[in-house]
């Protein structure tokens, strides 16, 4: 061994104590892992997982005797999808819509079954779309008419890259059809004015944040109630007030086993161990303290103060499936483009 070598390991070994008796790793992270897992997320799930990695390798290596390690992949949901099937060799989907799940299926990565593997058809957690307006809330933003009228301008993901702003879309429509009982003219008319206000369509979730509060743009930011409480969180309760609307759709975040590829990875009992994780009491307690609902009583029971009561709205009550909504709204021609167009 060179005095370069030496030296490299002695620093090596420095940093590692250091950071062992600072407390930035338990022995079990500041062992060499094994494995390596792949999580391929959503946009705006970054700070959530960055929270959970840690505890699932602490869990993990508690049930098994073994250190592993968790990478993360972040884009817009159906990004996500169509990066694993050009080859992203994720182990795991956590994915905020249901039909990204179902196209890696469809491909044959993803099993048939895979929302019978879990309990709440494979969905840990879940959400609802709210809003984000800023203090004092000026132009007294409650309810989805309020976004259509002629001085309200608003920030929302692309319905077409983004399961976030899909969601949003929905929640609008579903709101429309209640309010105008089933009335197509005039479901139509308010969609049209309500898309005619959209001051940015960004990608993702994330973007659509960085566009209303770094660059001041909109009146009124939709995206996940998880998401809106978060930023506020972030960026100061003051200057900032969440909204949650009376009537929303349920947002499912569904999860499921790449089995294609780790199977290849080596990483199935892993990728499975994941996801069973996801549902642990302290996982579910982080993903509480990170404003997303959960099903677990206890957990949500303890948090109970922090969610408003809404009406959620199903894709599937309002749509008929996942798979109808896509067609009929966001495929190319659908109502989606029409209204725009209009």
């Amino acid at each position: 061994m060179n005095w370069l070598t030496a030296t490299r390991s002695w620093l090596t070994a420095s940093a590692l104590g250091l950071a062992l008796s600072l407390g930035t790793l338990t022995p079990a992270q500041a062992q060499e892992p094994s494995r390596e897992l792949l999580n391929s997320s959503y946009d705006i799930a970054r700070e959530l997982f960055a929270a959970i990695n840690p505890k699932f390798i602490d869990w993990w290596q508690q049930q098994h005797d073994e250190t592993v390690s968790v990478k993360q992949s972040h884009a817009g949901s159906s990004t996500q999808a169509r990066s694993i099937m050009q080859g992203l060799r994720a182990d795991v989907v956590t994915f905020n819509q249901v039909t990204d799940v179902n196209v890696l299926a469809d491909a044959g990565l993803v099993a048939k079954d895979w929302q019978d593997r879990y309990p709440n058809h494979a969905s840990p957690y879940y959400s609802t779309t709210a809003f984000l307006v800023r203090k004092g809330n000026p132009k007294h933003i409650e309810n989805w008419d309020d976004l259509a009228r002629d001085d309200v301008s608003l920030v929302f993901p692309n319905p077409k890259t983004s399961g976030n702003g899909r969601y949003t879309y929905l929640a609008a429509w579903g709101y429309a059809d209640e309010a105008f009982d089933g009335d197509r003219d005039k479901v139509e008319n308010f969609m049209k004015t309500f898309l005619g206000n959209v001051e940015v369509f960004d990608t993702g979730g994330r973007g659509a944040t960085t566009t209303f509060v770094e660059r001041g743009i909109g009146d009124v930011l939709i995206t996940f109630e998880s998401e809106v409480n978060n930023i506020r969180n972030e960026y100061g309760k003051d200057d900032y007030e969440v909204v949650v609307p009376p009537v929303s759709i349920l947002a499912e975040f569904p999860v499921a086993v790449v089995d294609e590829y780790a199977e290849r990875n080596g990483n199935e009992d892993l990728a499975k161990g994941y996801l069973d994780y996801l549902y642990t009491e302290e996982a579910q307690r982080l993903l509480a303290g990170f404003n997303y609902r959960v099903n677990d009583e206890t957990v949500a029971a303890e948090f109970s103060d922090r969610f408003p009561e809404t009406k959620l709205l199903r894709v599937e009550d309002l749509f008929g499936s996942w798979p109808e909504a896509m067609e009929t709204h966001f495929a190319s021609g659908g109502e989606l483009d029409q209204l725009q167009r209009q």
